[in-house]
């Protein structure tokens, strides 16, 4: 967890990067500063980086979820991004245990995430690696 620390206005080139590696699409420095000022003034949204020699090489974004209907908490995965040239080499997988460690931390009884179908394959095998299991579906309405 050496390598892990929370993200700040420096990073933006790096943010987009990864957000970028992620999506496939593109993401303004403008909107990536806006989203850190929004994590900033939330008590419930954080973002990291995993970086080494001063490179940042993987992302995640992290939610408290608060269950109305249990009176439960779980941590959310929002966002996990490694840069595609050193996936398969651990930055994944320290960022999840990292997770695990914040909603441990935050008292919650697990974590969960969503996941896209762009690499599914790949992911959905990496998540299943780590113990997670598909629950359900997301369901989208867009406007």
């Amino acid at each position: 967890m050496n390598n892990i620390r929370e993200a700040t206005t420096e990073d933006i080139h790096s943010l987009c990067y990864l957000i970028k590696e992620l999506n496939e699409s593109e993401i303004s420095h403008g909107i990536m500063e806006n989203r850190l000022e929004f994590i900033k003034d939330s008590p419930f949204d954080f973002l990291y980086v995993y970086e080494e020699a001063s490179t940042i090489l993987g992302m995640l974004g992290f939610r408290i979820r608060e269950n109305i209907e249990d009176l439960n908490r779980f941590g959310e995965i929002s966002i996990i991004s490694v840069d595609s040239n050193v996936r398969r080499k651990g930055v994944g997988r320290s960022l999840m245990e990292f997770a695990e460690y914040l909603a441990i931390r935050h008292k919650c009884m697990g974590t969960w995430l969503v996941s896209g179908t762009g690499r599914k394959d790949e992911a959905h095998r990496f998540y299943k690696e780590l113990g997670y299991e598909i629950t359900g579906y997301r369901f989208v309405k867009h406007f």
